[in-house]
């Protein structure tokens, strides 16, 4: 017998043709997903580094003011954006030192929680692909070896060699299913990885932002 991908395709029923274009439309959008996930994270990971290195020397004098009016708002990344969130904050603080640091401190908290809320972006479909794939690929290997027993009943005859054409087609969907379904979790892990580090980053980054701060308002 031809195991071709071509001669299994052509021997395959009308379901189990529906269950391999569903799971290559799958496939196809968590490629997607973790292509223009890849190149986001990256490009918000480099102006973050950037507007750090200009930021830091800014407020290594402990003058927020002067970071204030500096301008730093284009191309800055997550970091640039949320530090800016407590900048905006700061400039519009009154004068009282208790309400100003908590006025700061919220603003960084609320901008943080978007920024990683930003980064989630997608990756939902790459967990739903990851967790549902397979169980895809297991109904079409189900409804075909169905098929294969219903035929050997109708042909009257029994044996392996009966029905072993029908339940390698079969088998077919479910490797289908593990290979859409593998790349999938792997992106969503090691994504989802990245994800939490930048939020530790933003969450230590918020504090030190506070301190200098606080540090400003006790001069």
């Amino acid at each position: 017998m031809d195991f071709s991908f071509g001669h299994l395709w052509a021997s395959m029923g009308l379901f189990a043709k529906l269950i391999v274009l569903t799971m290559l439309i799958m496939s196809l959008a968590s490629l997607l997903v973790m292509f223009e996930r890849i190149v986001v994270f990256t490009r918000s990971g480099s102006e973050s580094v950037k507007f750090a290195e200009k930021m830091a020397k800014l407020l290594s004098g402990g003058d927020v003011t002067a970071a204030a009016a500096a301008g730093l708002t284009k191309n800055v990344g997550h970091l640039g954006r949320t530090i800016n969130a407590g900048l905006a904050a700061f400039r519009t603080a009154p004068g009282n030192k208790d309400v100003a640091v908590e006025s700061v401190a919220r603003a960084l908290e609320r901008q943080a929680a978007r920024e990683v809320q930003t980064f989630k972006r997608g990756l939902g479909v790459l967990a739903t692909v990851g967790s549902t794939a397979p169980f895809v690929g297991l109904l079409g290997t189900t409804m075909g070896i169905v098929n294969s027993f219903q035929q050997m009943a109708v042909a009257g005859s029994g044996g392996l060699g009966t029905v072993s054409a029908g339940i390698s087609e079969a088998l077919v969907t479910t490797a289908f299913g593990l290979l859409v379904a593998i790349p999938a979790v792997m992106a969503f892990n090691f994504l989802q990885g990245w994800v939490d580090a930048r939020s530790v980053d933003l969450s230590e980054s918020s504090n030190e932002f506070l301190d200098v701060v606080t540090r400003h308002f006790a001069k």
